[in-house]
Formats: C-alpha cells, structure tokens, sequence
C-alpha cells in the first residue's frame, strides 16, 4: 500500500496522474461529413476503444481550432499533436517531392494512385518529413478535382484570363497558368466568400469538398476533369508520438489503418453522392468531357511536368512514372 502511495506521489510530481488520459488534439480544415471528416471521427473512435479509454482523441473541423495557415507550425510547436494536411502543404514546408501528387493527370485512377501510396515510395517520402518534426502515419483519400466557374469550361480556350482558387504549390500555379488561367493561392476557409464577390473566378476540387462548402451555391458550371488529386497525409508531433508508451503506439497505430481503410473506402463514395447532390441542386450545370476534349486539357498541361521536374526532383518524379504508367513526353 505504501508502495502504490509512493508511486502515485510521484507520477504526480512528473505531471500525471494514476488514472492519466492523453488527449490527442486532430485538426483538419474541412467539414466533418466530408470523407476527411468522417475518417477523422472514425479513428477518434476507435482509437478510444483500442486504447480502452487511455487517448481521447479531440477533432476539430472546419479550422475551427487553428486557421488554415497556422496548423502546420501549431504542431510543429506542439500545441497540436495531429492534421490532416493536404499533400500540397509539405512543398511549402521545404519537402518538395510531395509536389509530384500535385502534376496534372498524373493517376487516371486509384490503383495507379495507390502504388504510390500504399507502396515503398509513399512510405519513403513520409520519413522525409521527420527532420521538419513531423511523423507520417497514413495517407488519405479524397479524390480526384474538378474545374468549377460561372461560365462553361469544355475548351482549353474556356479557362484564359480566368482565376483560380489553388493551394499553395508551385505545380499547381503552373498548372493554372498552362491553360492561360491566373492562378490565386488562398486558404480553403477564404474560398466560397472569394467565389460570391467576385474575387476569384473558379476553382479545383473534389465533389465532396464543392458540395460542403456550398460552392455550388456560387459557380454555374461544373466540368469533371478529373485533371487531378487531392489527398492528405495524417501526419502527428514527432516528439510527442515518440514520448507515447510503445503499447499506446501501437493501439494507435491498428486504430490509423483502420481508419485509412475506412478513409480510402468512402472517398469515391462520398463523391458520387456529393455529385448526385449538386446536380440535384438545379444550380450548377455538370459537363462531362468528351475524349477529345479531355486530352486537349491533358496535352496542354503536360509542359508543366518537364518545367517543374527540377522542383521535386527527377528521381521522385521518374519513381512515379514508373509506378502509374504515365509518359507527358508521348501526349
């Protein structure tokens, strides 16, 4: 008895308690009934039942813990231990190669996008992140983006002279620019107000994102380009992960590919219903491309694959090609 008595004393004299719980503060910048959203309740879930109540994990949608801007070096400092982040967010971080998930019509489908994620390379890139303080778990689904406007955009014509919303990624503003449009770098909370005054013209998502965040309300026309991918990387506090008990980690761990199973599941699901709602909407007109018209938009982005390889390195960028199959140099 006098033993646990000392014990106790002096857990809590490190700061603990008998009985500690560790919170885990996850926070991501989308809604939560996006397929981010759902997979982050999912893991909060069952990372509780793994854990058996030991880390509660606390999520935050729609950057309503931390702006947009401000997460990245929020965990960096600690004062949260989990995102969510976008791919594009590591090139400004100064971890480049994760740039090559942003070059045009780089996967035509999942299985050629999960080779990548799912295989040595994606792992390989997400040990990169480890010297910014920054440990990679998994990597997440959303789907693949969407051009959006007030005005048809079936031509490569249609997009010049117009601005697009993009995130912050070198690739994808010479994206925009392959097409004559004016690329606008803003945070993902800024756009549907951007989109209502005028600010922007258009922008680029995945249908579950447009549908969320209302941007159908705001755009007339919709074109299923399918041009490109958005995904994430959950990414945690390298020092804070490290300083969890090693049966807690890997509680933690079954719990995130769970999750990431989960996440993957529903990406294409929670898209198609989202298209489904949007069309049903009456407010935005959905185009499809024809063959023709999508490889005219495939053939004027290819350049931005030979102009930005320096960017993220030929060699990451030949480990993709090989992967998906893709070739710019033969469109």
């Amino acid at each position: 008895m006098k033993l646990k008595i000392v014990f106790a004393a002096a857990l809590l004299a490190v700061g603990l308690s008998v009985n500690a719980q560790t919170i885990i503060k996850f926070s991501h910048v989308v809604a939560a009934d996006t397929p981010k959203g759902k997979a982050a309740e999912f893991f909060a879930k069952k990372a509780a039942e793994l854990t058996k109540g030991k880390v509660k994990v606390e999520v935050y949608a729609n950057s309503s813990l931390y702006k947009d801007g401000e997460e990245m070096s929020s965990l960096q400092l600690g004062s949260v231990q989990m995102l969510a982040p976008s791919l594009a967010k590591f090139g400004p971080l100064g971890v480049k190669e994760f740039e090559a998930f942003d070059f045009p019509f780089m996967f035509d489908n999942y299985t050629e996008l999960h080779k990548i994620t799912q295989g040595p390379v994606g792992a390989a890139l997400l040990t990169k992140l480890e010297p910014k303080g920054i440990k990679g778990l998994a990597y997440w689904d959303n789907g693949f983006k969407s051009f959006s406007a007030n005005t048809p955009l079936k031509n490569v014509a249609d997009y010049k002279g117009k601005k697009f919303r993009i995130q912050s990624s070198k690739v994808l503003e010479e994206e925009i620019r392959s097409v004559g449009g004016i690329p606008q770098v803003m945070a993902f909370s800024e756009v549907y107000q951007a989109l209502q005054t005028g600010v922007v013209d258009g922008t680029e998502n995945p249908i579950s994102n447009f549908y969320t965040q209302k941007m159908y309300e705001v755009q007339k026309h919709l074109s299923l380009t399918n041009h490109g991918y958005l995904g994430y990387a959950v990414i945690v506090n390298k020092k804070f992960w490290d300083g969890l008990p090693a049966d807690i980690r890997g509680e933690l761990d079954q719990a995130m590919k769970e999750a990431t199973v989960y996440a993957n599941q529903i990406a294409q699901e929670e898209n198609d219903k989202a298209l489904e709602a949007v069309r049903k909407s009456g407010k935005t007109e959905v185009y499809t491309p024809t063959k023709e018209e999508r490889m005219a938009l495939k053939k004027a982005m290819a350049p931005v694959h030979i102009k930005m390889a320096d960017r993220v390195g030929k060699e990451t960028l030949q480990q993709f090609y090989q992967a998906t199959g893709f070739d710019p140099t033969k469109l």
